[in-house]
């Protein structure tokens, strides 16, 4: 039995081939809108891409890209049909590649919606790439005077500003790594010389933070140096103390940016694969509707459109199948081209009589 039988007359058909036409140009409309978000979304990983530790997390953005190409390409195409579908003379050049189309549109769709999964399903890979690139970015925060790494401390300082964090998990990540340059150490200085020594690394490790790490809505005066010194400060307490530096890493924060832009555009996606499924189910039934009319001549005449000519589970297993039947003709074929290798190989036995 026919999967979604559907009877048409000549009104009907040419109503669902309208339609078509025009749900199609949406969907183009849709793949721009697609194209757009992936090139939003790959021009907003590159402005940080310094604080990324590899180029996966661009996996995304790509194929949203090339979602939104493809989108528009089917879907300009299959407008053509559906608009030459109202006259038979034109439509008569499409039949032959309407099969292979609407197989290309199950891979597309297929596709469309894998990526629509992955933008949901990134955010273990990027809070990875997020860990390890941070935790590079400011061990070079430093390195203002090296080149190709003098615009780290700028960098690191713009994104605890704009984000509101501090550090790669929290603000003492920075009482782990020398964030000051050597070049405004005063090496002469006892303080200097002993922090240094106290180190295995020969690191001067300091309780404190960059400035960009500082709230400016808090009441009291930044205290970014000495954090955990008590006595050093009037009326403070550091563990009970509501600190006035920012509590959230940039891990946290670039991860919550990301993520929420990723999860929206990938339930945007999944709209347009709703959409695209509806549009190929209905070209489908336009030509099966348009093959299956009894006298081409005739185009009053009713005709029957299905998606599947037979139920889901009779397809099912007829493309098992095929596939098993294929397996095995390959398998013929290795064992013919095996036995003529050996016949090739032998020589005849020559007896002569004296």
């Amino acid at each position: 039995m026919a999967l979604l039988k559907v009877k048409f007359n000549q009104k009907k058909r040419v109503k669902l081939a309208q339609g078509l036409w025009l749900m199609n140009w949406f969907s183009v409309f849709a793949g721009i809108l697609v194209f757009s978000m992936g090139l939003f979304l790959k021009i907003e990983l590159r402005k940080r891409s310094e604080v990324m530790d590899n180029s996966e997390s661009h996996f995304v953005p790509n194929s949203l890209i090339l979602m939104g190409i493809l989108s528009c390409a089917f879907n300009g195409f299959a407008g053509k049909i559906c608009y030459d579908s109202l006259d038979p003379a034109k439509f008569a050049k499409w039949k032959p590649l309407l099969k292979p189309y609407l197989a290309l549109c199950f891979f597309f769709n297929i596709l469309l919606f894998f990526v629509a999964l992955i933008c949901f399903l990134m955010r273990g890979s990027l809070e990875n790439t997020l860990a390890q690139g941070l935790k590079n970015g400011m061990k070079f925060y430093r390195d203002t005077d090296t080149p190709g790494r003098c615009f780290m401390k700028k960098t690191i300082d713009m994104l605890q500003i704009e984000f509101k964090c501090c550090g790669n998990s929290g603000f003492k990540d920075w009482f782990e790594i020398q964030w000051i340059s050597n070049r405004y150490l005063d090496f002469s200085s006892k303080e200097v010389k002993d922090r240094i020594k106290s180190n295995v690394d020969g690191r001067y490790l300091v309780d404190g933070v960059p400035f960009s790490c500082c709230n400016p809505s808090s009441p009291r005066p930044c205290i970014q140096y000495q954090v955990t010194n008590n006595s050093a400060h009037y009326s403070y307490d550091y563990q009970t103390e509501e600190l006035n530096l920012w509590r959230r890493g940039c891990r946290e924060a670039l991860l919550s940016y990301y993520s929420s832009m990723m999860s929206s555009m990938g339930a945007v996606v999944l709209l347009v694969w709703l959409f695209e499924m509806s549009v190929m189910v209905g070209l489908r039934l336009l030509h099966t509707s348009l093959e299956s009319i009894a006298n081409p001549e005739d185009p009053e005449c009713e005709s029957e459109g299905w998606v599947l000519e037979n139920s889901l589970k009779d397809t099912f297993k007829s493309a098992l199948e095929n596939l098993k039947k294929i397996g095995k003709f390959n398998q013929v074929e290795a064992g013919a081209e095996g036995a003529e290798g050996e016949e090739g190989g032998k020589t005849p036995a020559i007896t002569t009589v004296s």
